[in-house]
């Protein structure tokens, strides 16, 4: 009884963790293979903005996103590996373990893992409540 009250345990958060992982796994062929939102949550003294959290997994035989631009302020931290973060019409900068980048609204910009290793990132974003966290721009 006891073995099969810990199997079924064990069955039950596989299973648990298996659908959180995969919702979180990006189905597009570009950008990041991963995010995780930690939270998302109203900015305190201004209802019309939240305050989001999340990290997210660049493969290196992955293309980076498209250029985008987000409805807020975001920075991003590089926690491993390394990242080719580029603002349209600027040369690329690669962002290095421990290296961030502030990114102010409206900013044009894409990130690449051109490495051959894969790279996290953490991102904050103050962005407006009611729009999507980012807008595609054309190449």
């Amino acid at each position: 009884m006891r073995k099969s009250m810990l199997t079924l345990a064990v069955v039950t958060a596989v299973g648990a963790f298996a659908t959180a992982a995969s919702a979180q796994t990006s189905t597009s062929p570009t950008g990041p293979a991963f995010s995780t939102r930690f939270y998302t949550t109203p900015l305190e003294n201004d209802a019309s903005r939240v305050v989001q959290l999340q990290e997210q997994l660049h493969l290196p035989s992955r293309p980076g996103n498209g250029f985008h631009t987000h409805f807020g302020d975001q920075w991003e931290a590089v926690i491993e590996g390394e990242i080719t973060f580029t603002v349209k019409g600027q040369q690329p900068r690669v962002l290095k373990t421990g290296e961030w980048v502030y990114i102010p609204r409206g900013t044009i910009h894409r990130n690449e893992n051109k490495s051959s290793q894969p790279a996290r990132t953490i991102e904050l974003l103050i962005r407006d409540k009611d729009k999507p966290q980012n807008a595609q721009v054309a190449e």
